[in-house]
C-alpha cells in the first residue's frame, strides 16, 4: 500500500533542498581575514583573481593600510577561502624557528639547516619601513630597480654594502619577519640611510611596522 504522507514529506525535503541550492550564488563571494604581509598582489594570485577585480571589490580599503585582521572580500572564491584558510592553519603548525651556528674561523654560517659562507659579520644599526608612499619618496612601493617591494628587500648605504649584495640577517626581533636569521639583498637606498645602518622592508601596514623601531642586528655577508 502506498504511503501517502511519506511521499508528501519526500516531495517537501526535495523541494526544500532545490530552493537552497538556488538560493547559494554559484559562484559567491567570501571573506579573507588578512594576515601581516598580505597585500593585493599577493591576494590575487593566492586566490587565481584579477588584481583589478580585487581592488575593485574592496574600494574602501587603501592597499597601503592592509593589516592583520582586515576583511577582505574575495570575489566568487567562497570554495577556495576556506580551503586556504585550512591549508595555511596546518602550515602553521610545521613553522620552525631558525637555529644559528656560527663558525668564525671558517667564516660559515648555519640557519635552517643550511650552510652559507659569509666573507664577513657586520653590526648595523636597523630600522624598518613599509609600502606606505610617505616611506617611499612618492615612488610607490618599488625598490632602488624599480621591482616591486618584497620580503628580503633592505635598503643600504652602498659605499658600505653594495647594491645587489646579497645578506644573512640576524639578531632581529618583529612579528612580520622570520625569526632569527633570514636572507636579505640590499636593492634599495634611502636618505637617511648612510654608514653602518640598514632599512628592512616588512610587508604589512605602516602601523605594524613602526613596532620594529631601532635595532642592533649582525649581518653576515654572504659569498
Amino acid at each position: 500500500m502506498i504511503n501517502k504522507k511519506r511521499i508528501a514529506q519526500t516531495a517537501v525535503a526535495l523541494l526544500t533542498t532545490a530552493m537552497l541550492i538556488q538560493a547559494v550564488p554559484a559562484h559567491a563571494d567570501s571573506v579573507h581575514v588578512a594576515k601581516e604581509g598580505d597585500t593585493f598582489y599577493t591576494l590575487s594570485k593566492q586566490y587565481g583573481i584579477a588584481l583589478n577585480t580585487l581592488v575593485k571589490a574592496n574600494n574602501d580599503i587603501s592597499p597601503y593600510n592592509i593589516y592583520g585582521g582586515l576583511k577582505i572580500t574575495i570575489p566568487g572564491k567562497a570554495n577556495k577561502v576556506a580551503a586556504v584558510a585550512t591549508e595555511s592553519k596546518a602550515q602553521a603548525k610545521t613553522i620552525t624557528t631558525a637555529s644559528l651556528d656560527v663558525n668564525a674561523d671558517n667564516k660559515v654560517v648555519q640557519a635552517w639547516g643550511k650552510t652559507f659562507d659569509y666573507s664577513k659579520a657586520v653590526n648595523v644599526k636597523a630600522t624598518a619601513y613599509s609600502a606606505d608612499p610617505s616611506e617611499n619618496g612618492g615612488w610607490g612601493p618599488v625598490d632602488y630597480f624599480g621591482n616591486d617591494l618584497e620580503l628580503g628587500t633592505i635598503a643600504v648605504d652602498p659605499s658600505v654594502i653594495p647594491l645587489g649584495t646579497k645578506v644573512l640577517v640576524t639578531g632581529h626581533s618583529h612579528p612580520g619577519l622570520p625569526k632569527q636569521a633570514f636572507v636579505a639583498t640590499a636593492r634599495d637606498v634611502g636618505g637617511a640611510i648612510k654608514g653602518h645602518r640598514i632599512d628592512i622592508f616588512i610587508p604589512g601596514s605602516k602601523q605594524s611596522v613602526s613596532t620594529f623601531g631601532f635595532q642592533d642586528i649582525e649581518l653576515f655577508i654572504l659569498k
